[in-house]
């Protein structure tokens, strides 16, 4: 029987963009690896990072509003996978690699900490090191992940999850329509929790963005959509106009939800319990696994505590914390 990747190989060659990247010409790994009969490269690294444990933490880990007493608000999970596919949805009109796209849209939030990005400002504010969620997914993708072994991504996969979000884009179209929909996906599913939370109405969203953009999630996410496919070819790109609008309506998001006391109350904590976890593991390293063990003989204690902080779920930090300083119940 004939290889399965090579068949889906040749029919990548025949049928997507002359600008789309093709898994037979993958950079590669690291560590070479053999083939697999059934699956390109970029399927295998879809399929390992859904696998991993990193991925399975993102369901308890902090998307915008922190402990919500609803099931329905977004985690970095359910952020994940609408990201996921709004970037399917593109790169199949665009005629691009599905699959890349798909493994680095997946992959894009794994080092996330938790607590959302208030978890990753304390952790960036008390390590002696700059800290970024990029850099971190990058490093749960190479070294974390397996014990140590990490899950050993192709290069195209990696450099898309690097780039992701700002600095420098990424070097291939699929890498850089993922930044896109990650925007695209955050701004609308955001606001729709912001309403769902008595935080804004709709009817706050300038009625300029809305005319321009739609009134409802459904109608801004189509008329985001469809002006990246008429405006990308060799490059991905907005109609000037449209991405005014959408900045516009990223601005109006920070001002009102992002920096609104109400939805953010909560966020003072955080630094509390990040630099209070971090100050004991300095003095206790031994509480953390072996492989963070290992991790301090080559990284140094600062970048295994800095690892393990990150892993944690919302939950489980909340739970090491109180471990450590809450006086727990006493009877006889």
């Amino acid at each position: 029987m004939e290889c399965v990747r090579i068949i889906t190989e040749n029919n990548e060659k025949q049928m997507l963009s002359q600008y789309a990247t093709l898994s037979a010409n993958t950079q590669g790994r690291k560590r070479e690896e053999e083939k697999c009969n059934l699956r390109t490269d970029f399927q295998r690294d879809r399929d390992r990072i859904i696998h991993s444990k990193a991925f399975r933490r993102l369901k308890h880990k902090t998307q915008v509003f922190l402990s919500p007493e609803s099931d329905h608000y977004r985690t970095r999970l359910t952020h994940t996978l609408e990201v996921s596919q709004i970037a399917r949805t593109l790169a199949r009109a665009l005629r691009l690699n599905e699959d890349l796209t798909e493994a680095i849209a997946l992959g894009h939030d794994l080092g996330h900490t938790p607590f959302g990005h208030a978890g990753e400002r304390a952790l960036n504010d008390i390590m002696p090191f700059d800290f970024t969620h990029f850099d971190q997914s990058v490093r749960v993708c190479e070294i974390l992940e397996k014990e140590g072994r990490g899950l050993n991504l192709t290069a195209e996969v990696l450099d898309g999850i690097k780039h992701h979000t700002r600095g420098e884009w990424a070097h291939t179209l699929e890498g850089k329509l993922v930044r896109f929909a990650d925007r695209i996906a955050y701004i609308n599913h955001d606001i729709d929790d912001a309403v769902r939370a008595g935080v804004i109405s709709n009817e706050d969203i300038p009625k300029e963005i809305r005319d321009n953009l739609g009134h409802t999630k459904t109608q801004r996410i189509t008329t985001l959509l469809n002006s990246v496919v008429e405006n990308s070819k060799d490059d991905i790109a907005m109609d000037e106009g449209i991405f005014k609008h959408y900045d516009n309506l990223h601005e109006f998001l920070y001002k009102n939800v992002y920096l609104n006391p109400a939805a953010k109350a909560e966020e003072s904590k955080v630094l509390g319990i990040v630099e209070g976890i971090y100050k004991d593991l300095l003095l206790h390293p031994q509480k953390m696994g072996e492989e963070y063990q290992r991790i301090i003989e080559t990284d140094g204690l600062d970048r295994a505590i800095c690892d393990y902080i990150a892993g944690m779920t919302d939950h489980y930090a909340v739970t090491v914390y109180s471990n450590i300083y809450i006086p727990k119940g006493w009877s006889i």
